[in-house]
């Protein structure tokens, strides 16, 4: 059995960075496996709950964001949204693999690329919220333009995801994984557990799950939550 906890506790390591994950939206679609292996690192095994594989898409706000060094008053903000699977290395260490990461700053795409190796896109992003109904809209600048939108109310509250459930399966990940100058590296965060909530999802359209090698899926996705957010502390890369 695949140790899940593990992960979630802080590492006894040197801060990096801090951020804040503010208004996040989590949509799930299941898909083969088959459709994930070849677009996921050999050393890395797909990661399943109850025999199924998820493709995620997660839009929210970056906050606070700045390196451990720096002083709040220099932080910066941007919108992002990333297209994720889940993966573990041989049964053990179960975290994220990144398809692509959009954001809305420029900046946080050249330092995110050369630092760490992530797959980010430079894109025009938008969130908008009234009352109850919040909505996130997304065009990478280059490279034939994907788009995503969505639009959701927060709905009833679940509190933080148990452990041995699909939304914990999901949403309870600390480890990240990329390959970089032709080896896998691994990152770690720490934040205390996501608040989570349903999502009651309104209207939505993607192209960034096909845009990154995937099945387009067609139906609205059976899976979705929402969290206020959570603040987070950033750990350097480590040989995975």
């Amino acid at each position: 059995m695949i140790d899940r906890i593990t992960p979630t506790r802080r590492p006894a390591r040197p801060v990096v960075g801090y951020q804040r994950w503010r208004d996040l939206l989590f949509l799930h679609w299941p898909l083969p496996v088959e459709a994930l292996r070849p677009l996921i690192p050999s050393e890395l095994t797909v990661d399943t709950f109850e025999g199924a594989a998820y493709v995620g898409l997660v839009p929210f706000w970056m906050v606070g964001v700045r390196p451990s060094w720096a002083p709040e008053r220099s932080a910066f903000r941007f919108l992002e949204t990333n297209v994720r699977t889940y993966v573990h290395r041989d049964g053990r260490d179960p975290g994220v693999h990144f398809f692509s990461l959009e954001a809305a700053s420029r900046g946080a795409v050249m330092v995110a690329r050369a630092q760490f190796g992530l797959p980010y896109f430079w894109a025009s992003m938008r969130m908008w919220q009234d009352s109850r109904r919040i909505a996130y809209r997304s065009r990478r600048v280059l490279g034939g333009h994907p788009r995503t939108y969505a639009l959701f109310e927060p709905g009833e509250a679940l509190g933080a995801s148990r452990p041995g459930t699909l939304e914990h399966f999901l949403i309870e990940r600390y480890l990240l994984y990329v390959r970089r100058r032709g080896r896998l590296w691994r990152g770690q965060v720490y934040h205390t557990p996501y608040p989570v909530q349903r999502a009651n999802l309104l209207a939505w359209r993607d192209e960034l799950i096909a845009a990154a090698g995937l099945p387009q899926p067609t139906s609205p996705p059976p899976l979705a939550h929402y969290s206020p957010g959570v603040d987070v502390e950033i750990f350097g890369l480590t040989l995975g």
